[in-house]
This record gives structure tokens, C-alpha cells and sequence, in this order.
């Protein structure tokens, strides 16, 4: 889930703020376990975490040593340990074992488990029932918005959409409400609040019970208005071909907590490297939204401007090659080591989309988008399943396929489903269920198509003919829940324009 505030608006936020509360309250957690103590991270929170408050500072605060967890017996020799994890039943189920398997041996220590944002009943009975609820002490880190860059904060929790829109969890439900109300207790309150979706309603409605029963505190508005989208709303958008830079690039390495880890191939080294994505890369912040087509002309030009300002040193006397020294020598070799890596980047990524057959891959999303020439977009999925070119965007060509034509007509399901299955593995027929579950992936119910039509077309032409018209008149007989969408959505392009930030919760 993330929030994105506009990034023409006039000022923004000063969302670092976050960023101080929520290390400020891991500290005091922290100093609550007094002395030297090992700290044990769930892996997912590993990143986040290092963008809040880093090693140095951890162990300017009795941390020792730093595990990730991992689910097996553990090697510490502290007697002070302390857990920082996610509300998951199996990661407390493990910490019991390693707190009982300690009780077995005669061994005593302190133990304390953190969980962030929130810790849920569930985890305190499985304690309970494991009968160590005695033997360790329980808080909550309340790490509800990381700062990802000066005009998004995101929640960091990927795990919202599957137990919400699949299995029916609404167990995160209140943290977004959290999220909200930290936002209106730290930048004063909401002009307006617009929402779509069930579970924006549960999350807007958990925000005010929690602004009723908090204390109420004067402060100027910053942000607005706020939108609250489900993710179920438009399931569309994210299926497509990402074609801006920060999108490839997201597709092919995947940004994870704005971080990216570069690959030998990009580094033109042995080793991968680590780059932060956000507006404080110049050269990132340029190219971010430009379509790739574009990128490799503004980095050609880019490292033509770097090697004029390079030459500026020919002719210089001292006092100014001293100036230039200290002054921008620095912020130079900065900027030339991320065009470096962005221009590898873009090679990388240029070599893999040419592989893959990209123009035709964005050619046939546009029609499906459009509603154009359906039959020859089928044609073009099965040679890309049984091409065996990429699982993922088979199945996501197949979940557009679906989404943008209300279902599958049953014929079509049966067949690309045994061929996807002929070609990735059987394994993959739970995955078939779950899309049909979350309604990504459906056969169309009798009753929706023309059958009386299609049967008498059937007569009156060719077997080739009468399939191209089944599929138009299986078109005209469907309303288009996707393409009434974007004509709602398309409402909130019209600007604001009252001088304040706006806030969109999009759950992802």
C-alpha cells in the first residue's frame, strides 16, 4: 500500500518526520530490555528497518549482534534476546520453540518480542497455549508509513492484498486506518476524504473511531484531500507492460523498499550493487517517468554535458582548480557513477525486452485495452505459453485477457489453461484457482454470451467466419465492467487546485 502525494502540488510535507517518530519509538523499545541483547529480524522487515535506523545506531543502543530470522535453532549466546517481527503465527510458533528448547536445557534468559506494526490476539494465545506467555514480554513497534522518497511514504506490508481480497483476512484493515490517523495526528486534519471500495470503508470508518477516542490537537492542515482505492477496484493497470524507466526497471530487478540491487552485467564488475531510487538521484529523477524509448537520448546527452563540466579543469589556475576541488569535483564523480549504472541498466534492459518481443507484447495489451481483434490476441497467448517465454507474463497476459473481456468464453478457458499447464507444470492448477477466487482469471457463465445468435450464424457461414463473429456478438452482449471503470476513474483527472497536498492509499 503506498501513498503518493502530486508531485506539482506547491510544497510538500516534510515526511522525514515519519521517519524520526518511528526510530525514536524503536529506541525507547529497545532501552526497555536494558544491557547487551542480540536482535533477531524477520527478513522482510530487514530493509525498512536499515532505512530507519542503520547497524551503527542500533548498536549505539546495547544491540549486539544482528540475526536474520530464519526459522531454525539459533547460535546466539546472549542472554538478552529480543524479536522484531511480523504478527505470523509460524514466526511466533518458532520463537516458542527456541524459548521452550532453552527451558529444556536449564538455560535462562530475557526474551522480548517486538512485533510491527501491531501484535494480534492470535500470537498472544499461541504464547499462551505454548505456555511461555510469562517468560517474555510483548510491545508493538507502531511502524505504520516508511518515507520511500519526498512524495511517497508506503506501508511496506505485501502481504495486504493476498490475505485481504483472497483469503478474507481483514486483520490489516485497522492498520490502514493507523496509517491514517498518524497521518492526521502529524500533519493536521483532511479537508475531504473520498474513498471506493469495501475495504477503504472499513479502513476510512477504523480512522475515525480512532480520531474520536484520541486526544484532538489544533494543527494546520498540510495534506488536503485523501482518495482510498482499493486495489480490486482497477485490477487492470497493474497487468500492463510497465513502459516508463522506474517501471522496467521494477520489472526486471524489482525495487523492493525503494532500493534496487544492480547485477554484474549492469555494474560491469563481479559485484551486485545496491542504489536507492528517489528524487535525490539527479539522474534517476530525470528519467524516472520517461518513456524508455526516450532514456538512452537524455543519458547520451547527460554524459556529453558531464565530460564538458570535466573540461572545465584545462586552463584553470590554482585558486580555481581549489574551488572546483571542493566544490563540484565531488558531486561529479557522484553523477557520473549513477549514469554509469543507469546506462548499464538500460543496455540490460534493452537486450531482455528485444528478446522477449516487446513492441509485439505491447501491441497486443493495447488491443486487448482497446477491445480490438481478440481472436488474433488469443493466438498470440498460446505461442507465448507454448514459446515457454516468461511464466509470469503468460499469466498475466491471461488475467488481462480475462479482466478486459469479462471472463474467458469456456472453450478458451479449458484450452489455455491445459496448454499453460503443459507447459509450467501441473503444480500451477492451485494458482489457477486462486486467480479464479480473487476473479483475475474466470470463465464467462452461461447466460452472458448471444448462444442463440452464435447458433444461428453457425449456419449461415463458415466455421472461421462464424467464430470472429461469436466473439463480436459475445462483445455486444457483455457489459464492459472494465471499460465503465476507466470512465469513473477518469474523474479524478480533473484538478484540485486548492492550494493543498493530495494523498491517494492505494492497497497494492
Amino acid at each position: 500500500m503506498a501513498h503518493s502525494v502530486r508531485r506539482d502540488a506547491p510544497e510538500l510535507p516534510d515526511f522525514s518526520l515519519l521517519k524520526r517518530l518511528a526510530r525514536d519509538q524503536l529506541i525507547y523499545l529497545l532501552e526497555q530490555l536494558p544491557g547487551r541483547k542480540d536482535l533477531f529480524i524477520e527478513a522482510d522487515l530487514m530493509s525498512p528497518l536499515d532505512r530507519i535506523a542503520n547497524v551503527t545506531t542500533l548498536k549505539q543502543h546495547d544491540v549486539d549482534k544482528l540475526y536474520k530470522v530464519e526459522h531454525k535453532p539459533i547460535v546466539s549466546t546472549s542472554d538478552q534476546l529480543c524479536f522484531l517481527i511480523r504478527p505470523r503465527i509460524k514466526t511466533v510458533k518458532w520463537i516458542c520453540d527456541v524459548v521452550n528448547a532453552d527451558k529444556a536445557f536449564g538455560r535462562f534468559r530475557r526474551y522480548k518480542i517486538i512485533f510491527s506494526p501491531q501484535k494480534f490476539y492470535a500470537c498472544e494465545n499461541l504464547l499462551e497455549e505454548q505456555g511461555i506467555f510469562g517468560d517474555v514480554t510483548t510491545d508493538e513497534w507502531s511502524f505504520y508509513l516508511l518515507p520511500l522518497d519526498d512524495d511517497i511514504i508506503s506501508l511496506e506490508l505485501p502481504e495486504f492484498f493476498r490475505d485481504y481480497f483472497l483469503e478474507g483476512d481483514q486483520r490489516w484493515v485497522r492498520t490502514a486506518g493507523s496509517a491514517l490517523h498518524l497521518l492526521h495526528s502529524v500533519y493536521g486534519p483532511f479537508s475531504k476524504v473520498y474513498g471506493i471500495g469495501r475495504c477503504s470503508k472499513m479502513a476510512y470508518e477504523s480512522w475515525r473511531e480512532q480520531v474520536e477516542e484520541g486526544e484532538q490537537r489544533a494543527l494546520q492542515a498540510e495534506i488536503g484531500n485523501v482518495f482510498l482505492i482499493d486495489r480490486d477496484v482497477d485490477l487492470v493497470t497493474p497487468l500492463c507492460s510497465q513502459v516508463v524507466y522506474e517501471g522496467l526497471v521494477d520489472d526486471i530487478f524489482r525495487i523492493k523498499c525503494g532500493c534496487v540491487e544492480f547485477c554484474p552485467d549492469v555494474t560491469s564488475s563481479d559485484k551486485s550493487i545496491k542504489v536507492m531510487l528517489n528524487s535525490q538521484d539527479k539522474v534517476f529523477n530525470e528519467i524516472r517517468n520517461e518513456h524508455f524509448s526516450q532514456v538512452f537520448g537524455f543519458l547520451s546527452q547527460k554524459a556529453r554535458n558531464l565530460q564538458t563540466a570535466y573540461d572545465k579543469r584545462s586552463g584553470m589556475d590554482i585558486k580555481q582548480m581549489k574551488t572546483f576541488v571542493s566544490e563540484e569535483l565531488k558531486g561529479l564523480k557522484q553523477e557520473h557513477r549513477l549514469l554509469s549504472l543507469h546506462i548499464g541498466a538500460s543496455e540490460s534492459m534493452m537486450k531482455k525486452k528485444t528478446k522477449q518481443d516487446f513492441q509485439e507484447l505491447l501491441k497486443t495489451e493495447h488491443s486487448l485495452l482497446e477491445g480490438f481483434e481478440i481472436r488474433e490476441c488469443i493466438s498470440y497467448i498460446e505461442e507465448h505459453i507454448n514459446r515457454q517465454v516468461s511464466m509470469v507474463e503468460s499469466m498475466r497476459l491471461l488475467c488481462l485477457l480475462s479482466l478486459t473481456e469479462n471472463g474467458l468464453l469456456p472453450k478458451d478457458y479449458r484450452s489455455l489453461k491445459a496448454q499453460f499447464l503443459q507447459s509450467y507444470g501441473i503444480e500451477h492448477l492451485l494458482t489457477f484457482s486462486n486467480l479464479k477466487q480473487l476473479g483475475l482469471l474466470v470463465e464467462q457463465q452461461p447466460g452472458e454470451t448471444l448462444t442463440v445468435m452464435e447458433s444461428r450464424v453457425g449456419k449461415l457461414v463458415n466455421d472461421k467466419t462464424a467464430g470472429k463473429l461469436t466473439d463480436a456478438f459475445s462483445s455486444l452482449a457483455k457489459k464492459s465492467n472494465f471499460r465503465a471503470l476507466g470512465r469513473r476513474l477518469n474523474l479524478f483527472r480533473t484538478r484540485l487546485g486548492n492550494g493543498q497536498e493530495t494523498v491517494f492509499l492505494v492497497q497494492d
